[in-house]
């Protein structure tokens, strides 16, 4: 008897189960909203220089007017963002409001000077965003970016804080954990008196964010059989997709960003409390030397599952018994070097680290500067979302029919090969550019739906948290280079999309050197990885041989 039958003694896919999945599940109809909040609270409004103090208090001339002779246009016809005239233009009011360029402009080349008296925001859109509160326009610009690249490197700590904490101390209490950490920093973010503390409190929803995401796989994959793992994978991947569209509902009808960030925060608490009914793997417990506990969990799954009688049946001994060939392989800790200590785990780390990271960085590239598409946002949002429901079905069917391993691979490279065929196609015809990211978008989705369920069944129970922690601070790594390689488009137009597409690419070759997990059990220690893909190295020398026999030539 293996670990396996004793979960089908107590009920492998019952009631237990059922509930237990969903309320793992609910929280990550949030993680959405956390990753690309960013889209709605900081999003940049249309601004210009405010009037000098002297026109200011004036009631005898309309807003148009103080503009008028207040801020130039700029090439577009637009009034410019970042400079205003040094003194009051009298003479354009003579114009008679013209917005012919050549009469608005000053015959005598008015001296022109940065917004001494800050700036005046179109808040139609939305009612206010960290970019109007703190006035992050012009030269500071670029804290916008900074904004969500400190929240990726939140997360990008977390993972490997909170994964190797997990591996030690156990998955429900690291969650439970993040969830409260959650509630309370997005809490603190959503009022925070100024920039710097805001992202000191989004950096620790990042960090938290880690924290949820992994330990919810984690007790999800340990507490199901192999058959459905995929299915459950998968369902896990639509619930971060309904995420996307309840974000765009949630900030279409809540326009301010502090009461926007605090409403996806609310959630959290709710989960914080229901965490403690959430049973720790046994898997895990029985690894840690404590099958006792193990045990109890097992027979609280039967009960649930209305198995009692055949949960009696389990004991310590029954128990050990199972796990004997894991508990004689494992070692008393482990640590993140464990993942480079043999040679397949550590080939197997490396290959996942390259799909993390081309994964995330191509992903982000695209998702988190929507405006860019000269579409309304909570459309595109709302579009960008809605592309991951087909692409996730046609990943599910993929990796049950073809592996993980094809669909890990067919879907990186198509999304690389569909973001570098974007540049070929002319800047003014957007509906095809948006279709064709839109597409690219989709890819990328399925391909981290494939991430999480892949790399959860490489890795052994043993260092599965600290694996997955580690993949994931590559991908974090990735979100957080992404916006940076956007400022190379300042210098050649075309170079961000070429490495966008280029890196996908290369990493789905990565992806193809790495074993396949269709139908195979968990491995739960590392000789359990090495038996099983070294079977998986032979069999492949095996079919190259017989191939280059039946066809010498």
């Amino acid at each position: 008897m293996v670990f396996a039958d004793l979960l089908e003694q107590v009920g492998s896919t019952g009631r237990f189960q059922v509930v237990h999945t969903t309320l793992l599940c609910l929280p990550i109809l949030m993680m959405a909203s956390q990753n690309i909040l960013q889209n709605f609270v900081a999003a940049v409004p249309p601004h210009f220089c405010s009037a000098h103090t002297n026109l200011t208090a004036s009631t005898r001339m309309s807003a148009a007017e103080k503009l008028q002779i207040t801020v130039p246009i700029d090439a577009n016809g637009s009034p410019e963002k970042c400079r205003r005239y040094e003194s009051p233009q009298w003479h354009l009011l003579a114009n008679n409001g013209s917005t012919d360029p050549e009469v608005w402009e000053d015959p005598e080349q008015a001296a022109l000077r940065g917004c001494d008296d800050g700036w005046t925001y179109d808040e139609r859109e939305r009612s206010s965003s960290i970019i109007s509160e703190w006035h992050l326009v012009c030269s500071l610009r670029p804290l916008k970016s900074m904004g969500q690249t400190v929240y990726m490197g939140g997360v990008l700590v977390g993972a490997g804080v909170f994964g190797a904490l997990a591996d030690r101390f156990g998955r429900r209490v690291l969650l439970t954990m993040s969830y409260l950490l959650m509630a309370v920093s997005g809490t603190c973010a959503a009022f925070s008196p100024s920039f710097s503390l805001f992202c000191l409190f989004r950096f620790m929803c990042g960090m938290a964010l880690s924290g949820v995401v992994l330990n919810s796989f984690s007790l999800i994959v340990e507490w199901i059989p192999t058959r459905v793992r995929t299915v459950i994978g998968t369902g896990t991947g639509y619930c971060y997709t309904m995420g996307q569209l309840i974000l765009a509902l949630v900030a279409y009808f809540i326009r301010d960003w502090r009461w926007l960030t605090f409403a996806v925060s609310l959630p959290f608490y709710v989960a914080f409390l229901y965490s403690w009914w959430l049973l720790e793997s046994s898997r895990w417990l029985v690894l840690k030397n404590k099958p006792e506990q193990a045990v109890e969990n097992l027979r609280l799954v039967a009960r649930y599952n209305g198995r009692q009688a055949d949960g009696e049946k389990i004991d310590v001994e029954m128990v050990k018994s199972s796990m004997k060939k894991e508990m004689s392989g494992c070692k008393s800790s482990y640590t993140t070097l464990d993942l480079f200590r043999t040679p397949t785990m550590r080939k197997m780390t490396v290959c996942l680290c390259a799909v993390w990271f081309s994964t995330s960085f191509a992903y982000y590239g695209l998702s988190m500067d929507l405006q860019k598409f000269g579409v309304d946002i909570y459309l595109i949002q709302v579009i960008f979302g809605a592309a991951d429901i087909p692409a996730k079905v046609i990943i599910n069917i993929t990796m049950s029919y073809c592996g993980r391993r094809l669909s890990q691979c067919g879907g990186l490279v198509l999304a690389g090969i569909t973001i570098l065929s974007n540049l070929l196609v002319p800047y003014d015809k957007q509906m095809l550019r948006t279709c064709l990211a839109v597409l690219g978008k989709g890819c990328l989705a399925a391909s981290f739906n494939c991430c999480y369920l892949y790399s959860g069944e490489l890795y052994p129970t043993i260092l599965r948290q600290s694996g997955l922690g580690w993949v994931s601070m590559m991908a974090r790594l990735g979100a957080m280079v992404a916006p940076l390689v956007l400022l190379l488009g300042e210098y050649v137009t075309w170079l961000p999309g070429l490495i966008y597409g280029l890196v996908p690419v290369l990493s789905g070759v990565a992806a193809f050197l790495l074993p396949e997990t269709l139908n195979i059990p968990l491995p739960d220690t590392i000789q359990d990885g090495e038996i099983d893909h070294n079977i998986d190295f032979f069999l492949k020398c095996s079919l190259l041989l017989i191939t280059i026999t039946l066809h010498p030539h």
